[in-house]
């Protein structure tokens, strides 16, 4: 079937309602993604995956997840199968400058949310298209090493992106990591994928985070995460840092070792210049 015609049949048997029409929007590293309009005079989001290959049912239980458990602002999912997620069409712009202290107070409070003593969760969830391992581990430091630096190591290696030098010096930073890192003091929900392209804003409000990628984990992983990727600046972290205060060395040493799991994420999509900024970040940690 045509995207067109995958999205009027679930909308009809979800939602009751006729597709008028159906339009190709930016964004989104599983399935296409289409602003549909409906026969009510509504709009809902519409992610397609043809093969019903992309794990859409996964990201939907993501996003039920976060707005069961907290107070993240997420679409609305409306109906979930292999080859179709409908979900609300959220307001706001990309231009998410304006909401830097609202964004963090967002993640702090979501970082607030704990699942006991274990990092992990109660089943594998995504990162873009890949899989997230996340068997439930009482030791962060055996979870960051096993689940995410050897993980994406093997897969990004195995994939054709990573070379096996690379793979070999992750593999000796992994080895040693109960050297370099303490155990923080608990897990927390993190979003996962807070980069400017997931988020929408009104002015000095975030609307939405999308496409999450979430976990138990340490929380600086996600502070790690946006600083990599500029995401927000100091305004940010300033705030953040008034409701929950970083510990000594986040800065200095460790956003510099948690970047590395995205950062693989991203060698095992795309390759090309994130391999050397694998290897400028092993370099700059002594490995």
């Amino acid at each position: 079937m045509s995207p067109d015609q995958i999205i009027a049949e679930g909308v009809e048997v979800a939602l009751g309602e006729r597709l008028l029409d159906a339009r190709p929007m930016g964004g989104g590293c599983i399935g296409e993604v289409y602003r549909a309009e409906l026969s009510g005079g509504t709009f809902v989001v519409a992610k397609v995956d043809r093969a019903g290959e992309s794990n859409l049912e996964r990201e939907a239980y993501m996003l039920r997840y976060l707005r069961e458990k907290s107070e993240l602002p997420v679409p609305e999912v409306y109906h979930s199968s292999k080859t179709l997620l409908l979900m609300e069409l959220m307001p706001g712009g990309g231009n998410i400058s304006r909401a830097q202290a609202h964004a963090a107070e967002l993640l702090a409070a979501l970082h607030g949310v704990s699942a006991g003593a274990y990092y992990g969760h109660e089943r594998d969830t995504l990162i873009g298209s890949l899989s997230q391992s996340n068997p439930w581990t009482d030791s962060w430091v055996e979870f960051f090493r096993d689940q995410r630096l050897l993980y994406l190591a093997e897969v990004a290696s195995e994939a054709g992106r990573l070379p096996a030098d690379l793979r070999g010096r992750v593999e000796e930073l992994a080895g040693r990591l109960g050297e370099i890192l303490e155990e923080p003091g608990g897990p927390a929900l993190i979003h996962g994928d807070a980069w400017s392209g997931n988020l929408l804003a009104e002015g000095d409000r975030i609307t939405a985070f999308l496409d999450p990628a979430i976990y138990h984990a340490d929380p600086e992983v996600e502070l790690a995460y946006i600083s990599l990727f500029g995401t927000f600046g100091e305004e940010f972290f300033h705030r953040y840092g008034e409701l929950r205060p970083l510990r000594p060395g986040f800065f200095e040493e460790r956003r510099h070792l948690y970047s590395l799991y995205p950062l693989l994420v991203h060698v095992y999509f795309f390759g090309g210049h994130y391999v050397s900024s694998v290897e400028g970040t092993l370099a700059r940690l002594g490995f």
